[in-house]
């Protein structure tokens, strides 16, 4: 980091009373957690072996010895195929029992889970295959593999456990490593920071409603469960009717999702008059929230502690909560630093308190996977840039401002402008184009694609298609602008896009 660092400090910080300790580097870590993700499993394996591991509504249930026995057989088989310890394994199950089977067999094979978006174009899996250089590809559709039982010995903590896959403002997904303390580390974090007993267990019951292949449904959810010898519950696909019965079904004590689908939720009919009384922890993150849906949120769920978290894939999920105490007066910060790691400012004008968010600690990835270029960009002495402009208020709060990163958030799915672009400019009688975020009531933001070149030769319904067999639906522009005029650009031929936002003019959605 080149810049000068501001710390953020923890005066008014509500996680200070977290016992951690700084090591000899002055990095804090938590002593008494798990050593590797197999450790955290183990011991509810020996003390609850018969308490619900993972629910798949409308398919199987699992109790943690059998969790663990399966997964010990998927090991075994992914073995017998040749993957050793470090060897990557594709995981492209849809979210369920056969997820978590691979997902837990890959870590005891010692192997590397590589969580692909299911939701992806198949040029953007071959990618992600080609560049994780994958031993095994456990497909939709294709039996887990199947042997004598295994389970890998010697792993450490610093050992790589999967690779979640990020696009940054190229376009171009990233891997990112996540090493076993960092996912037991951020777990740590979540469970103080929600204020979940320790002792919990099968009473933290989560419903993941959000995919796996994200560190929300990963690591905030699924990974959380297994730590405090809780359950689990996944659901296949997003169901608003589905998720309100199970609510009550399941005894789910804790849900996470996106603001825009607790905005549907909350409108939605079969809501009214639902139980909702087990509902002890209820969050959310990855997209702006109005002061209005929180103060919705508590008053529809009484029983809850209702809290915000901000965090990347490259952090393992948390970096920042907002308390339930906070919620709603201060709606529009993501909160205070977790308990483990440390935060700064890398200032952009005059006030040392706003500036880009930097972060740093045991969650924090070491480096792109193969991309020393796009490392170096982005880490520095030891400093995660977030790519996020943020301002620090008098009590340490943290309020997002903008994104560096050129990335429309729609409803928590992150898209990259200039990926879209890419493919904009690939269509027929496209010359040049830019991508932007529409503001949404519902998403927060949508996509939309302002296309320059010869109205008679642009067909708005043929660019559309062409996106449509090149990337994941969710990426797809859902408003386009044909314009005859050039498109804004400085001297550096970059677009200007502030100024093109003043410009346009979206008219009624394509769908």
């Amino acid at each position: 980091m080149r810049r000068a660092i501001t710390p953020i400090p923890r005066t008014h910080n509500p996680f200070n009373q977290v016992d951690l300790v700084r090591d000899e580097s002055g990095v804090p870590r938590y002593p008494d957690a798990p050593a590797t993700l197999l450790d955290a499993l183990q011991r509810h394996v020996e003390i609850r072996p018969d308490a619900e591991a993972v629910v798949e509504l409308g398919g199987e249930r699992l109790t943690y010895a059998q969790l663990w026995r399966r997964a010990t057989r998927v090991a075994g088989g992914l073995r017998a195929r040749g993957v050793t310890q470090g060897d990557r394994v594709a995981l492209r199950y849809a979210a369920g029992i056969d997820w978590a089977l691979a997902f837990w067999g890959t870590v005891m094979a010692g192997g590397i889970a590589v969580a692909v978006n299911t939701r992806s174009a198949p040029p953007e899996v071959e990618f992600v295959l080609a560049d994780a250089d994958v031993k095994a590809d456990l497909s939709a559709g294709t039996p887990l593999p199947d042997g004598d039982p295994y389970v890998a010995a010697g792993l450490a903590t610093t050992d790589v456990a999967a690779l979640f896959y990020t696009s940054g403002t190229t376009g171009r997904p990233k891997g990112v490593p996540t090493t076993h303390e960092a996912f037991v580390t951020n777990a740590q974090n979540l469970i103080r920071c929600l204020g979940v007993p320790l002792d919990a267990g099968p009473e933290l019951r989560t419903l993941i409603s959000v995919p796996l292949f994200h560190v929300t449904g990963c690591n905030a959810q699924f990974i959380v469960a297994a730590c405090l010898g809780g359950t689990s519950v996944i659901m296949p696909t997003l169901d608003l009717p589905r998720l309100v019965t199970a609510l009550a079904e399941e005894r789910i004590s804790f849900v996470v999702t996106v603001p825009a689908v607790y905005s549907l939720l909350l409108r939605h009919p079969v809501f009214v008059g639902a139980d909702v009384s087990g509902v002890r922890w209820l969050a959310y993150g990855g997209a702006p929230i109005a002061p209005a849906l929180v103060r919705s949120l508590k008053d529809a769920f009484p029983q809850a502690r209702v809290i915000n978290g901000y965090g990347m894939t490259e952090t393992a999920s948390l970096v920042t909560v907002l308390p339930d105490r906070d919620a709603a007066a201060h709606a529009d910060s993501v909160g205070y630093a977790v308990p483990s790691v440390d935060l700064g400012v890398a200032p952009i004008g005059d006030d040392p308190y706003t500036g880009e968010l930097v972060v740093r600690g045991v969650t924090v990835t070491s480096g792109y996977w193969r991309r020393p270029e796009a490392t170096a960009e982005t880490i520095a002495d030891g400093w995660l840039r977030t790519g996020d402009v943020v301002r620090v208020d008098g009590a340490g709060r943290v309020h997002i401002v903008d994104r560096i990163k050129d990335i429309i958030n729609r409803g928590g799915e992150n898209i990259s402008s200039v990926e879209v672009e890419g493919v904009l400019l690939s269509a027929p009688g496209v010359a040049d184009a830019a991508v932007l975020a529409v503001p949404d009531e519902v998403m927060g933001e949508k996509v939309g694609a302002v296309l320059f070149g010869d109205r008679s030769e642009i067909d708005v319904v043929a660019v559309i298609a062409h996106c449509r067999e090149r990337l994941a639906d969710f990426k797809v522009p859902q408003y386009a602008v044909v314009v005859t005029e050039a498109l804004p650009r400085n001297a550096g031929g970059k677009v200007l896009k502030n100024r093109l936002r003043d410009q346009v003019r979206w008219g009624d959605p394509l769908r």
